[in-house]
């Protein structure tokens, strides 16, 4: 089994920062991809970004991508999401996710999720 718990959201201001902090335990997932996923009211999760088991190739969605940063350390079982210039549409339910082969579907872990709310 593995569990995996998100940290970091909170409510800040348009333009301001927050960085996301995803922790896993119980089984290695050091060779499992890892990516963040996001809700806002009404609408559907989408994928934000995500990263290789080694970290050697990320991926982002095109409203994230140039603002967002997907990082790992696999030593503290940690994967991060650093957002910049945040806006009042990133305001969201962000969640992390584990999954053997990238695709973030039926097999993969999920966490709890963390809201981020941007004000404007």
């Amino acid at each position: 089994q593995v569990q995996l718990v998100e940290s970091g959201g909170g409510l800040v201001q348009a333009g301001g920062s927050l960085r996301l902090s995803c922790t896993t335990s119980g089984r290695t997932i050091s060779r499992h991809d890892m990516g963040w996923f996001r809700q806002a009211p009404g609408k559907e999760r989408e994928f934000a970004a995500a990263i290789s088991w080694n970290g050697g190739n990320t991926r982002y969605a095109s409203s994230v991508k140039g603002r967002f940063t997907i990082s790992r350390d696999n030593a503290k079982n940690t994967v991060y999401l650093q957002m910049n210039s945040l806006t009042p549409e990133d305001t969201a339910v962000y969640y992390c996710a584990a999954d053997a082969k990238g695709y973030f579907g039926s097999g993969a872990y999920w966490g709890q999720g963390t809201q981020v709310t941007v004000s404007s």
